[in-house]
């Protein structure tokens, strides 16, 4: 019946079927749309938490100018990382916007975040720490112990450290990451030439690392790096190497030299995990006789023992290499002995990093542990050897920089644990 009580006419359905028809359209279309909208911000996601993770999105303003997303989609992929937890959105006046007009929203990392469990494995004992979203320490506890030839023994003392730490901070976790002072060989995850510690070759410590993490009830993953190669991953996100497209790091931790090269924002390991193992240049082929097998390594010619050696220094087992010789660099650097090491170091290091800047041509050099310290003490003459010594130092120079984070393996042992919440923040704390 139409609404006069007479049957209704056959125009009167055909209008009504359309208007039905159109309003389901409609429906339909909209629903698309916003599933659309929803998937293109939910991809965003990862994007979205790397660029405040690394300290590139401050506001909301910037992040939705590096994502290319509008200004609805960029507030509520902020939202979203918010709601997990993630990220702290503050709308209150006085943030740098980047525009004309209201102040954008600040972006920042939560502080009562979720954490990784960050290890350090070296030759006087191990660090454990929690690391939160921006590379921020959040609590870290030291481990001297004599690391001896099973790697499960230190690695298990380690992750009780880490354990404990998690339990006083009631803080969830993301996972756990491991730097070692070796080679790690990929995809075993394997330990290959751990020559300063009493591993056996090839010991799988991605694998044992794996057991105690999951010993002690720590959730998600378990992963294993070489300690260099995470202090420059670190210090490209974090520190000294920021917006270096081809950055170079060179490191002598307790005992040794390592280096590493992050490319295009990525890190270089090679085709099996073992590039830049750059300890074993020779830069003095009368050098000392090396553990490779060699003589004049870097890594024996220009480490914490070859120091406080050149120095006429004895080392003494109260505290690690690194600190005797970092103290002894601080204390009396116009000492005759110690300023005729610190050139003679000087020298060599330069000498190996020529080398590399002529096969790298990389756009910046950071250096880490005694390194930095060397630089400290006389950086021209460093920037000197490289530059005689190297085509492209002449031809301009290379900027030389001291990385500026502590504990910069840890904090890259955790960047490997934060990597899969980076990549896919829903899919990682589902």
């Amino acid at each position: 019946m139409n609404g006069n009580g007479a049957p209704p006419r056959v125009g009167d359905v055909t209008t009504a079927s359309t208007s039905t028809a159109a309003s389901t359209s409609t429906a339909a279309a909209a629903s698309a749309a916003t599933r659309t909208k929803l998937e293109r911000g939910r991809g965003a996601l990862g994007p979205a938490l790397e660029l405040v993770h690394t300290g590139r999105a401050p506001t909301r303003a910037v992040l939705t100018a590096e994502l290319g997303v509008t200004r609805a989609t960029a507030g509520a992929v902020a939202a979203e990382l918010e709601a997990l937890g993630l990220i702290r959105v503050d709308s209150r006046p006085g943030g740098a916007g980047g525009t004309q007009g209201r102040p954008s929203h600040r972006l920042s990392v939560e502080e009562n975040g979720p954490v990784a469990l960050a290890a350090q494995v070296h030759p006087d004992g191990f660090r454990a720490a929690l690391v939160g979203l921006g590379g921020r320490i959040v609590a870290t506890a030291p481990g001297k112990i004599t690391v001896s030839a099973d790697p499960a023994q230190v690695l298990g003392a380690v992750v009780d450290a880490g354990a404990r730490l998690l339990a006083e901070s009631g803080r969830r976790c993301v996972g756990a990451g491991l730097a070692v002072p070796s080679a790690v060989a990929e995809p075993e995850g394997t330990a290959l030439n751990p020559l300063h510690l009493a591993w056996p070759p090839g010991s799988p410590v991605r694998a044992i690392f794996e057991r105690c993490v999951k010993a002690a009830g720590i959730d998600g993953p378990a992963l294993t790096g070489n300690d260099v190669n995470l202090a420059a991953l670190a210090e490209h996100r974090h520190g000294a190497g920021r917006s270096a497209q081809h950055l170079l790091c060179v490191a002598t931790g307790h005992r040794g030299v390592g280096g590493a090269l992050v490319l295009d924002g990525r890190l270089h390991s090679g085709s099996s995990g073992l590039a830049l193992e750059v300890g074993h240049l020779t830069v003095n082929p009368e050098g000392r006789a090396c553990h490779c097998g060699g003589r004049g390594c870097l890594d024996v010619e220009a480490d914490p023992l070859a120091f406080l050696t050149a120095a006429g220094r004895t080392p003494g087992p109260e505290v690690s290499l690194l600190q005797q010789a970092r103290d002894l660099l601080r204390d009396e650097p116009g000492e005759p002995g110690v300023r005729a090491a610190t050139e003679e170091l000087i020298d060599r290091l330069g000498l190996g990093l020529a080398g590399l800047v002529n096969i790298l041509n990389p756009d910046r050099i950071i250096l880490g542990g005694l390194h930095r310290e060397l630089l400290h003490a006389d950086p021209e003459r460093l920037r000197a050897v490289v530059a005689d010594r190297s085509l492209w130092g002449r031809s301009g120079g290379v900027p030389i920089l001291p990385c500026t984070l502590d504990h910069n393996s840890l904090v890259g042992a955790a960047e490997l644990a934060w990597q899969p919440v980076l990549d896919d923040p829903l899919g990682a704390l589902a």
